[in-house]
């Protein structure tokens, strides 16, 4: 609201959070925003269905199994799992405090973005915020090479339905199409893990936050809600003690998943279910969703839930991105890219969406953006001395018409000197990425003479730190202005 929002109301929801399926409210059932006989996804139902009607631009809703990414998967939309603690869970009534966070619904990746850079940040207030960190190398925010993790073929649950098995191959073909290599992995440790969530102690949390309405006013609690968050009465202290053990275990299990890729894709949910389905099977079929969803916070990574087309129902269908923690503008920079390589409608909309202008990163809330115009491009020699400080690409773009391009000699690698000038200048191509400000530092140490960082007039009229050349190193250096920019002179016939 102080930057500028302006609250609609409230939204319907799965009670006390606890549901995937949005069919277990007081207010009433939560309708799919494509055909009212299906389910919408839970619990943060409305949030998802008041986007998906473009009866607002974003909605906030909560994340502790798969709240923020179901509804999404089921409405068409992006639905942002931030890391832990990066949205300041305070105010937000608690499911499972340990395992609470704050989602985002969009229709595109670029509008969970801003939502989440003016909404993140650390509260000194709230126990379980957590200062922001950059991330660890992460490779697909730009249009390079990277490696995903698709679950093994014989753990692939789909759950019976007909058309969701090949709409996933479909999404991980998109993905290899954009440079991803794709690696099977084992799934059961992600798998056991996310049985421990409903079947071990942690049910005594939901336990803990409901207690006294449990005790108190008795007809307020569904029979449903009821039924599952009774069985936290009696876990005991060593059980719990137990299972933290053995999620200890998984952690360091699946941490070695993580050395060979960059990303795991899998379905957001599996298949979706009739309102009538769920309520004949309420905890069965709730299970069943949560298959893709439940490990994430026990194993503190991050999600984005991404649309990947359309069943035969004409239902959508969505994969979630999953990465570690902190990598949340990387997943939402290679769901942008999803989203605008296979253009579809967002939302409900009945025709395909114009993506035929360049993404607007809002990037990190703590980055400084610089721009660079040769060997550090995205897929050039030096790259990875961003990509390795958690740097994101924000967008591609010119100079003002003000700049000389030379090929300085020396190398490899080569580099460019860009120098500015008072007339016979021309606009050259660079690319605008945002650097973690705890790493901005160790970054421009790394920068050799006669190259340094100044600021750089744009062809929009803004300003950015980017890379400049001292006079003197043009010494014996090429003059490649007409050019227009770094690659074109590296394809150059020789």
């Amino acid at each position: 609201m102080e930057a500028g929002a302006l609250p609609i109301g409230k939204t319907n929801l799965d009670q006390f959070a606890t549901g995937l399926v949005g069919t277990r409210s007081p207010y009433g059932v939560c309708h799919n925003s494509f055909d009212p006989e299906y389910i919408s996804g839970g619990s943060s139902a409305g949030s998802a269905v008041a986007v998906a009607l473009e009866l607002v631009s974003f909605s906030l809703g909560s994340d502790t199994a798969g709240s923020g990414r179901v509804p999404a998967a089921f409405n068409n939309l992006i639905g942002l799992k931030p890391s832990l603690g990066r949205l300041s869970p305070r105010g937000m009534v608690p499911a499972c405090r340990t395992l609470d966070c704050m989602s985002i619904f969009a229709l595109d990746a670029e509008d969970a973005a801003r939502v989440c850079r003016i909404a993140e940040g650390f509260d000194p207030e709230e126990p379980y915020s957590r200062p922001i960190r950059a991330p660890t190398r992460f490779a697909p925010a730009g249009s390079g090479a990277f490696r995903f993790g698709v679950p093994r073929a014989d753990q692939l649950e789909f759950f019976g339905d007909p058309d969701t098995p090949q709409l996933f191959e479909k999404a991980a073909l998109q993905l290899e199409q954009l440079g991803g290599k794709r690696t099977p992995i084992d799934f059961e440790p992600f798998a056991e893990t996310a049985r421990l969530l409903y079947e071990g102690p942690w049910l005594a949390e939901r336990y803990l936050v409901t207690e006294t309405v449990l005790n108190g006013a008795s007809d307020a609690v569904l029979p449903v809600t009821r039924q599952v968050i009774e069985r936290g009465r009696n876990p005991s202290a060593a059980q719990a003690f137990s299972a933290q053990y053995r999620l200890q275990a998984l952690r360091r299990i699946t941490e070695r998943v993580w050395q060979n890729i960059d990303v795991l894709l899998t379905p957001t949910a599996a298949t979706i279910y009739r309102i009538s389905e769920v309520e004949a099977s309420p905890v069965q079929l709730n299970t069943n969703l949560g298959y893709y969803t439940n490990f994430m916070n026990l194993l503190d990574l991050t999600g984005v839930a991404v649309p990947a087309g359309f069943t035969n129902r004409e239902l959508p269908f969505g994969v979630t991105l999953v990465g570690q923690a902190w990598s949340d503008y990387e997943l939402l920079a290679l769901a942008s890219r999803m989203q605008r390589a296979g253009p579809g409608p967002l939302g409900t909309r009945r025709r395909p969406h114009d993506w035929s202008t360049d993404p607007a990163w809002a990037g990190p809330s703590d980055g400084i953006a610089i721009a660079v115009c040769g060997a550090h491009l995205d897929g050039l020699p030096l790259n990875h001395q961003l990509r390795d400080r958690g740097a994101i690409l924000i967008k591609r773009t010119h100079t003002a018409a003000a700049y000389r391009l030379y090929a300085l000699p020396g190398g490899p690698p080569r580099r460019p000197g860009l120098l500015r000038v008072p007339e016979g200048g021309a606009s050259i191509e660079i690319e605008i990425w945002s650097v973690p400000t705890a790493a901005f530092g160790s970054f421009v140490a790394q920068i050799p003479s006669p190259l340094g960082i100044g600021k750089l007039l744009l062809a929009d009229g803004g300003q950015a730190c980017g890379f400049l050349c001292e006079p003197h190193g043009l010494v014996g250096a090429e003059d490649i202005t007409s050019l227009g920019g770094w690659r074109s002179y590296l394809a150059r016939p020789k």
